[in-house]
C-alpha cells in the first residue's frame, strides 16, 4: 500500500540531557505533546514513539507537509526552560510497505528514516515522490546519495514564510553528481576509441559514437548528451561537415554543449561559431588533448554552460580584432585575464595562473566590464559578453 512516512527526532538531545538534568524528561513531554498534535490534527497517525524520535504516516503527502510544518512552528514558538532552543528535523517520503505487527517494513521506510537523518534542527525534507505533489512549497536542493540505498535520491525541502530557509549542508548524505554525457564524432576510428577510453577513465560517460555528420546528428538526438565533441573535418568533403553540424546542434538542441577539436586554428570557423554566444562551446586543438586533466576539464565546463577556448584560438582572434576596439583601452593585465576568461578560466584559477590575489582579480574583472561598456544586468551574463566584444570585435 502507498503511504506517506513522516520520521522526526530532536537535535542534540544528548546535549540537552547533558544540560537540563531531570529537567530533560519535562522537555521530552512536551516534546511528544506537540508532534502528536500536529500529526493528530493534520489527519496522520503514530506508529512509533522512541525517546525522542517518532515514525508517524498519512494517506496523502499534503497532510504530511502540514503536519511537519506545524510541528516546526509548534517548537519556535514554545516556550523551552532555561531558554533553551530545542530543535526538531523531520523527513518525509511516500513509498510502498508492507504491515508487521504494529509497524511497517519496507525500503521505503529506510528511505524516508535516511532523509530525516539528514537533516538539521529546523528544517523538513522531502523526497521527490513526496515532494511532487506540494508544488512551490517544495524546493530542490539536488541529488543526494546516503549511506546503505543504491540509488540517489532527489532531496527537497519544505519552505514556510514564518520558518527558516538557510541550512548547512545535509548531515549523512553526499551530493550526487551525473556523470557528464557525451557524444564523439570523428571519421577516425581510432581517434574516436582512443577518446572514449581517456573520457571513460575519467568517469565521462561516452554514450555514443558517430563516423560523419549525420550520424552524429543522429545521436544526439536520440541520447541528448551533456557534450558533443566534434571533428572540424569529416565525410564526404573533409571540409566544414563538423562546423555545420555543429551550429545545427547548437540551433535545435541548446542544451548539448559543442566542443570542437580541430587540428590548426580555423579563424573563420571559430568566429562563426562565437558569433552568437560562447556559452556552453568549446574550440580546442587536438595536441590539446594529450594533456588528460586540461582536457577532461573543458569536456565539464563545456557540458555545464562554460566555454573552453584554446590559448592557441584565443591568441589568433585577439590579433585580428580592430584597432577601434575598446579592448584596446585594456591594461596588460587585464587583457591576461580577459584572455584567460575566454578560456574558460574561473576567477579561482585565474588567480592561480597570474598569482594574484582574489581581490585584485575581482577589481580587473569590474574595470574590464566597465571599459567593454557591459553595466550590470538580470538578464545579461558579463562575462560572456565580455568574452564574445574580446574575440568577435
Amino acid at each position: 500500500m502507498t503511504i506517506t512516512f513522516l520520521f522526526c527526532d530532536v537535535e542534540d538531545s544528548t546535549g540537552l540531557l547533558t544540560r537540563l538534568g531531570d529537567e530533560y524528561l519535562d522537555v521530552l513531554g512536551d516534546v511528544r505533546k506537540l508532534v502528536r498534535s500536529a500529526v493528530s490534527d493534520a489527519g496522520g497517525q503514530e506508529i512509533e514513539c522512541r525517546g525522542d524520535e517518532a515514525f508517524c504516516i498519512f494517506d496523502a503527502p499534503a497532510d504530511a507537509a502540514t503536519a511537519a510544518i506545524e510541528i516546526q512552528r509548534a517548537f519556535r514558538n514554545h516556550d523551552w526552560p532555561h531558554d533553551e532552543r530545542v530543535r526538531i528535523r523531520l523527513g518525509m517520503h511516500t513509498g510502498e510497505a508492507e504491515r508487521s505487527g504494529s509497524g511497517y517494513v519496507g525500503i521505503d521506510v529506510h528511505r524516508a528514516a535516511r532523509i530525516c537523518q539528514a537533516a538539521h534542527g529546523g528544517q523538513v525534507l522531502a523526497s521527490e515522490e513526496a515532494a511532487r505533489p506540494l508544488g512551490p512549497i517544495a524546493r530542490t536542493l539536488g541529488e543526494y546519495q546516503f549511506h546503505g540505498l543504491r540509488e540517489p535520491e532527489r532531496v527537497y525541502q519544505l519552505a514556510a514564510d514564518d520558518l527558516p530557509a538557510q541550512f548547512p549542508p545535509l548531515r549523512n548524505a553526499h551530493e550526487h553528481t551525473r556523470a557528464t554525457r557525451v557524444v564523439i564524432a570523428d571519421d577516425s576510428t581510432l581517434l574516436r576509441e582512443g577518446l572514449a577510453r581517456l573520457l571513460e577513465e575519467a568517469e565521462i560517460e561516452v554514450v555514443g559514437q558517430a563516423r560523419n555528420a549525420g550520424e552524429l546528428l543522429l545521436k544526439v538526438r536520440s541520447y541528448n548528451p551533456d557534450v558533443a565533441i566534434v571533428d572540424i573535418r569529416m565525410p564526404p568533403t573533409q571540409t566544414d561537415e563538423g562546423i555545420r553540424a555543429a551550429r545545427e546542434i547548437r540551433a535545435k538542441y541548446p542544451a548539448t554543449g559543442v566542443l570542437v577539436l580541430s587540428q590548426h586554428v580555423a579563424h573563420t570557423y571559430a568566429t562563426e561559431l562565437l558569433s552568437d554566444s560562447a556559452e556552453g562551446l568549446g574550440y580546442l586543438l587536438k595536441d590539446r588533448v594529450s594533456d588528460i586533466d586540461e582536457f577532461t576539464a573543458a569536456v565539464r565546463r563545456v557540458g555545464e554552460g562554460g566555454s573552453a577556448l584554446d590559448p592557441l584560438v584565443v591568441s589568433e582572434l585577439v590579433g585580428r580584432s580592430r584597432r577601434d576596439d575598446p579592448v584596446s583601452d585594456l591594461t596588460p593585465r587585464e587583457r591576461e585575464v580577459l584572455e584567460l576568461m575566454a578560456e574558460g578560466r574561473s576567477n579561482q584559477a585565474i588567480c592561480g595562473r597570474l598569482f594574484i590575489s582574489p581581490r585584485a582579480v575581482e577589481k580587473h574583472v569590474t574595470s574590464i566590464f566597465a571599459k567593454l561598456g557591459l553595466p550590470a544586468a538580470p538578464e545579461d551574463h558579463r562575462r560572456v559578453l565580455a568574452v564574445l566584444r574580446f574575440l568577435g570585435s
